[in-house]
């Protein structure tokens, strides 16, 4: 699409209105619960009884309704590169006939059917909140790469796959920030250039003008890297926040061309401070540029820091701080490609725990991502599955409730990546060589049993002996425990009994918040850790 032709729709599109009902009266709840639906409940993490080819809109909406208890949804409808609604700037009609007729690409994917027999993904979220009383959110992907899996086999091919959209294909090859044609870091595009950014922003405006969503979330990890080796730090601050100043001016624009009132504009961004300047993204500069809502997260898991307390320390009162938590706290090693890797489940526990920790560090609320992953999807190798524990959702904003449950605190090596930023594990302990990992706990009032420390390594080390004090004090050896809490995940990589070793807490030895743990391997060859956790039960 040349830049005149695309100037044109994106006005076309902006001025036209889709036919749903108008939210004129909306208010806006306190927001202290998200959940993200990124329609995997419906393409591949499904219920048993809806395992079927098609995408329709009774599914959506049971996607949206499962997650009942939560104060806000939010839907990202695609990728971020081609509109999963009704548009006027990029149809889907138009890009099957761009595929079919300039590329001999034939075939109309599951979505494309959906949306070219008329669904609209935003007309059922919108319609589908009102009648349960949820807030109803764009979560819009600013850069994701799924596409770049696909783009060298693409160029041999000299054809688009039928995920990319048009604005890519045409552009790939200006826009891209790096050569490697498998590296996500390099196939995605440059958010220095200016038409990177217009083609995202007209895609956002359309939906806004369109649809009575009451907020928007810029997702800026998918995919996280937006610019390449030509922009310094300065010019990366202030590209991101010029373009999220725009964002908010076209919301408060858009909210008051259709009678709604102020519309909440969220920001999903890295949870660890020194991974966010690279991006660009200051969060008291994004606070000052109108955001509402600053969402943390550590983008596939669930994590116990400080961040929420740095973040509070960033922008004060100006913003809401919200802590992401998901399906799982550690991954293993693939056993084929992408989605293929063992994890270990959140348990209840470790998201009341979780949560608990955000609200004492500040938040104001918790966040949902990938919740769906607890149903099968991929391979059953990564198995057993089960339903979601929806039951948790509702409980997360019971601040009561949270104070007189049990603790799981822990400690993970999540796996390689360079969002999570430095980890403290996995760590190799040489023997001889004590090393000290700080553990946030938040014992209750009420008083808790005496528990168990945990540390797991991916190789046996039953034959080591390895000496743990906690606060100073020196905790006694206890057999290997796989459960130390009870939980439905039973046999779902809980680790072997010889990768574990395992202690005897007190109640009376964890204070609230930062515990010190400090782990010396005293017999045998090195300990390399990759999980340490504490329970303390009810």
């Amino acid at each position: 699409m040349n830049r005149r032709k695309f100037i044109h729709r994106t006005a076309a599109g902006v001025a036209s209105a889709a036919s749903i009902p108008a939210l004129a009266n909306y208010v806006h709840p306190a927001i202290r619960t998200i959940y993200s639906n990124d329609t995997t409940h419906i393409m591949s993490c499904q219920r048993p009884e809806d395992r079927r080819a098609d995408f329709t809109d009774e599914l959506l909406a049971k996607s949206i309704t499962e997650a009942a208890g939560v104060d806000a949804h939010f839907l990202q409808p695609g990728l971020g590169w081609m509109p999963w609604w009704k548009s006027k700037i990029y149809p889907a009609a138009d890009h099957y006939a761009w595929l079919r007729e300039e590329h001999g690409v034939k075939g109309v994917q599951t979505v494309g059917r959906y949306l070219m027999e008329g669904g609209d993904m935003l007309a059922t979220l919108v319609d589908t909140c009102r009648k349960i009383g949820v807030a109803p959110f764009l979560s819009f992907r600013l850069n994701d790469g799924h596409h770049v899996r696909d783009l060298k086999e693409a160029i041999r091919r000299d054809k688009p796959t039928a995920n990319m959209a048009r604005h890519y294909w045409d552009n790939y090859k200006r826009f891209r920030i790096g050569p490697d044609l498998i590296s996500w870091d390099d196939g995605v595009f440059d958010w220095s250039i200016a038409e990177v950014r217009d083609y995202k922003f007209a895609l956002i405006e359309e939906a806004c003008a369109n649809y009575d969503i009451a907020g928007l979330e810029l997702d800026f990890l998918r995919h996280w890297v937006r610019f390449g080796s030509k922009t310094n730090a300065d010019q990366r601050f202030e590209i991101t926040t010029a373009f999220v100043r725009r964002i908010r001016e076209m919301l408060d624009q858009t909210a008051a061309a259709r009678g709604l009132p102020r519309r909440w504009l969220c920001v999903r961004v890295p949870a660890n401070a020194a991974v966010r300047p690279e991006q660009g993204v200051d969060l008291a500069a994004l606070a000052k540029a109108g955001v509402d809502m600053i969402n943390l997260s550590y983008s596939y898991f669930t994590w116990q820091d400080e961040s929420v307390r740095r973040a509070h320390e960033e922008v004060g009162d100006s913003a809401s701080i919200y802590a992401e938590m998901t399906h799982t706290t550690m991954t293993g090693k693939a056993t084929a490609g992408s989605g293929t890797q063992p994890f270990l489940r959140t348990t209840d526990e470790q998201f009341y725990t979780t949560a608990r920790l955000a609200y004492q560090q500040g938040a104001q609320g918790l966040s949902l991502f990938n919740f769906p992953y607890y149903r099968y999807h991929v391979t059953d190798t990564i198995g057993p599955f089960h339903e979601p524990p929806f039951h948790v959702l509702p409980r997360l904003k019971d601040r009561a409730f949270l104070d007189t449950q049990a603790q799981w605190a822990f400690l993970s090596s999540g796996r390689k990546d360079a969002i999570l930023g430095d980890r403290l594990l996995p760590a190799v302990l040489n023997k001889g060589e004590p090393q000290r990992f700080p553990l946030l706990m938040l014992p209750c009032a009420k008083g808790h049993a005496g528990g168990v420390l945990r540390l797991r390594s991916d190789e046996p080390i039953a034959d080591r002996r390895i000496e743990v004090s906690f606060n100073g004090v020196q905790l006694e050896g206890v057999a290997p425990v796989s459960m130390p809490l009870q939980h439905s995940y039973a046999g779902t990589w809980l680790g072997e009994s010889e990768e574990l070793a395992c202690y005897a807490l007190s109640a009376s030895v964890p204070i609230h918040d930062k515990n010190e743990v400090t782990v010396t391997v005293k017999e045998g060859i090195r300990v390399r850790l990759i999980y340490v956790d504490a329970t303390l039960p009810r």
